[in-house]
């Protein structure tokens, strides 16, 4: 197995080990609704605004603030031109704060943050990294046709033909086949998603984490009373015969998510508790079945710590598809259905619920790490990861500090 690509484990912690101490995100609007009218600069920049002033010694003294070094934002569908220069310049964080954006499909928030923590483990600082997703005003792209015509195309390839190329639906349908995951074990992870997040919004969970996007304060997609048999009601969306349905799925979303990562010296001279960054990997896997991406991920950053699932008290997997979902919690001997792992996989609900802002998902994943363990005083060791387009997993580790 290919080793983590960065490590940061008990033997070489010093004082630039990366340390994540503020984590925000706006709500996540179903696309075409609550948040249409918000691009992606208009989406990031009320999060960035956030981080800063979370790092402020005084908020209301803007020379209490700590200078940011750079500003990494994942971003799939976008309008192209570099959004995170251009939400760092609209968020006022200032001319010599440079920008980048990448693209690691609905991996890349989590992508971002991985590159935040390599970038000050290096040389130290401050960088606010995460992602950002408008599908209510992605561009229509054109695909260019043997006949020299072009028509709109909904994604881009994610494998060559060789390979099938996939949907992402599709793929779901076949891993759950693969791996004997019925439509039941699929709805009934999806009813609990809904419900857990419903019961997070009713008790202020989400609060301390959101952060407000003109009039929208609140997630707008968990359903109350998304039992079992109302989800039984859906039919096949991507195969005829298959199981994922567009209640056992994510939604299409709008919505951003960041983090601040720092340096442990400047961490400890701040003062504030924080998710310090132990281990981070990327990994291919088979692109007919990239669901199972996060399972080799994972095993990576626990093996490079020394330390087995039976360590992680949280974990947070981007829920674009329940049968994905369980595929990898099968292969961790995790259920989260009623047993090992009930307590510890999306525990407040995630994709299902929340919906699944593509390039904005894998930095959801830290932020709600971020309030399981350090808002909520939470257990020691948590885990982000996600399944992407094209066969990769992606996973990131982090310890509670401070």
């Amino acid at each position: 197995m290919p080793p983590a690509s960065f490590t940061l484990c008990d033997d070489v912690r010093d004082a630039r080990s990366p340390v994540v101490v503020a984590a925000r995100r706006t709500p996540v609007g179903t696309a075409g609704r609550s948040l249409a009218a918000y691009d992606v600069t208009a989406l990031s920049v009320p999060v960035l605004r956030a981080l800063v002033s979370d790092l402020a010694s005084d908020p209301a003294d803007a020379a209490g603030h700590v200078p940011v070094d750079e500003v990494v934002l994942g971003n799939c569908m976008g309008p192209g031109g570099d959004p995170a220069r251009v939400a760092a310049l609209a968020a006022g964080l200032g001319l010599n704060v440079p920008g980048v954006t990448l693209d690691r499909q609905c991996g890349s928030g989590l992508e971002a943050i991985a590159q935040a923590a390599t970038h000050v483990a290096v040389a130290g600082g401050v960088v606010l990294a995460g992602g950002v997703e408008s599908a209510s005003t992605a561009p229509t792209r054109l695909a260019l046709l043997p006949d020299g015509r072009r028509e709109p195309y909904d994604r881009a390839r994610f494998a060559p033909d060789e390979y099938g190329d996939p949907g992402m639906g599709e793929a779901a349908d076949a891993l759950a086949t693969a791996r004997g995951i019925t439509r039941e074990r699929q709805d009934a992870y999806a009813a609990r998603s809904h419900a857990l997040a419903v019961a997070a919004q009713a008790t202020g969970v989400f609060e301390p984490e959101l952060v407000a996007v003109g009039a929208v304060k609140a997630d707008e997609r968990p359903r109350p009373g998304l039992d079992g048999a109302r989800l039984a009601r859906f039919r096949p969306a991507f195969t005829p015969d298959g199981t994922a349905t567009a209640g056992n799925s994510c939604g299409i979303s709008d919505g951003a998510a960041a983090v601040a990562v720092v340096d442990e010296a400047t961490r400890a001279h701040l003062g504030l508790p924080g998710l310090a960054v132990r281990a981070v990997a990327a990994i291919g896997v088979d692109p007919r079945l990239p669901g199972l991406g996060p399972v080799p991920a994972v095993q990576a950053v626990l093996d490079v710590c020394g330390l087995s699932i039976a360590d992680v008290g949280a974990l947070e997997i981007t829920e674009a598809f329940a049968a994905q979902v369980l595929a990898s919690t099968d292969a961790w001997g995790l259920d989260p259905l009623g047993g090992p792992g009930e307590q510890v996989v999306c525990t407040q609900g995630g994709a299902i619920a929340l919906g699944h802002p593509w390039g904005a998902s894998g930095a959801l994943l830290v932020v709600r790490l971020f309030s399981r363990m350090v808002r909520q005083d939470g257990p020691r060791y948590g885990v982000a990861t996600c399944a992407v387009g094209g066969g990769q997993g992606v996973a990131l580790l982090v310890e509670r500090v401070g």
